[in-house]
C-alpha cells in the first residue's frame, strides 16, 4: 500500500482500500500452490498401523540409515497389489519397508559381499524381528541375496537424480515370470543427491495386513520316496504363503530339519519322470535352486 501513498492518493481512498483488503476472502489454493517444483506425485506415508500385535509408525525419515537383515519375496506375490496400490513385479528393482514413504529410494549394501544397489521402496514389510527390508527377486539377485535367502545389510535413504528415478519407475503391467536368472556381477549405484531434500508428502491410510495361517509339519517321509525340494525356510509367514503358492504344483510336504530349517517339498512321486516334470515347472516359476531328493531314514 506504500506505493499508493507515494502517488498522493486521497486518504479516503486509502482507507477504503485497506478495509477491502482486510475483509476480502482468500482465493482458494490449488494443489500446485502447495507443491514444490519437480515434486513427484503420489508419494504416501500412511497412518500408524498394526501387524501381528506390533505397531508401526510410517514417517518421512530423511536421514534413515540402519543395519539389519534383508530377505526377499518373489513368485508368491508376483502381480499382487503393493501397499501403495501398484502391482508387484518380482523382476523390478524394488523393496518393501515398514515405515519409509512410498515410493522412496534406498541404497542397500550387502555387508556379506560388498555389493550395493539403489532400489525403489513401494511396499510394506517384512514383519519379522531383525529384518529391515524385503527385496524383490530381481533386487535379491543383483545383491546376491536370492541364494542364501537373507543377508546382513546396511539400508540408507538416498535421493537419486531424475534419470535413476526414471529407470526404477514401475512398468505398465508386471511381466510374466521369466526363466530364472542368476546375476554373477556386483551391481552398484552412484550416490547422487544424498543431501537433497525430499518432496512434501501427504498422509494416507495403509492396509494393516493379515496374519498368515499356521502350517503344521507334514508326516515324516518314508525312505526311498522321491520329492522336489524347493526351499528351506525359518520364517513361519513365508512357510505359510509358500505352502499356499506351491499347492498349484501338487501336494506340499513340510519337514523340520535338526538345524531348525523347515524343508519345503512337493511329492512324493512314483517315478523320476514325474518328479522331473514338476521340477521343471517349479524352476520355470522362479525357484532356480529346486532339486530332486530321495528320502532316506531320518531325512
Amino acid at each position: 500500500m506504500a506505493r499508493y501513498a507515494r502517488h498522493a492518493a486521497p486518504a479516503l481512498l486509502i482507507g477504503l482500500l485497506l478495509t477491502a483488503c482486510g475483509h476480502s476472502a482468500p482465493r482458494p489454493r490449488t494443489a500446485a500452490a502447495h507443491a514444490a517444483p519437480g515434486v513427484q506425485a503420489g508419494i504416501k506415508i500412511g497412518k500408524p498401523y498394526q501387524v501381528f500385535g506390533v505397531w508401526y509408525y510410517p514417517a518421512d525419515d530423511r536421514g534413515y540409515d540402519e543395519r539389519g537383515i534383508a530377505s526377499w519375496y518373489g513368485p508368491g506375490f508376483h502381480a499382487l497389489s503393493t501397499a501403495n496400490g501398484e502391482r508387484y513385479d518380482q523382476n523390478d528393482v524394488t523393496a518393501a519397508h515398514k515405515t519409509l514413504p512410498l515410493p522412496s529410494y534406498v541404497e542397500v549394501e550387502n555387508l556379506d559381499n560388498g555389493r550395493k544397489l539403489t532400489v525403489r521402496v513401494n511396499d510394506r514389510g517384512p514383519y519379522v524381528a531383525g529384518r529391515i527390508i524385503d527385496l524383490s527377486r530381481r533386487s535379491a539377485q543383483l545383491l546376491g541375496v536370492d541364494g542364501p535367502g537373507t543377508a546382513r545389510v546396511r539400508v540408507r535413504r538416498v535421493y537419486p537424480d531424475a534419470a535413476t528415478v526414471a529407470s526404477l519407475a514401475p512398468r505398465a503391467a508386471p511381466s510374466p515370470p521369466p526363466a530364472p536368472v542368476i546375476e554373477a556381477v556386483a551391481a552398484t549405484s552412484p550416490q547422487i543427491g544424498v543431501d537433497a531434500p525430499p518432496p512434501p508428502i501427504r498422509a494416507v491410510e495403509l492396509p494393516a495386513g493379515a496374519r498368515p495361517a499356521v502350517v503344521a509339519p507334514s508326516p515324516a517321509p518314508v525312505a526311498g520316496q522321491r520329492f522336489v525340494q524347493v526351499a528351506a525356510l525359518t520364517d513361519p509367514g513365508r512357510i505359510a504363503w509358500m505352502t499356499g503358492y506351491l499347492g498349484v504344483f501338487g501336494a506340499v510336504v513340510t519337514e523340520k530339519s535338526p538345524s531348525g530349517l523347515t524343508r519345503m517339498r512337493l511329492g512324493p512321486y512314483a517315478s523320476d519322470a514325474a518328479a522331473n516334470a514338476v521340477l521343471a515347472q517349479v524352476r520355470a516359476a522362479g525357484y532356480s535352486e529346486a532339486v530332486l531328493v530321495t528320502a532316506t531314514a531320518g531325512r
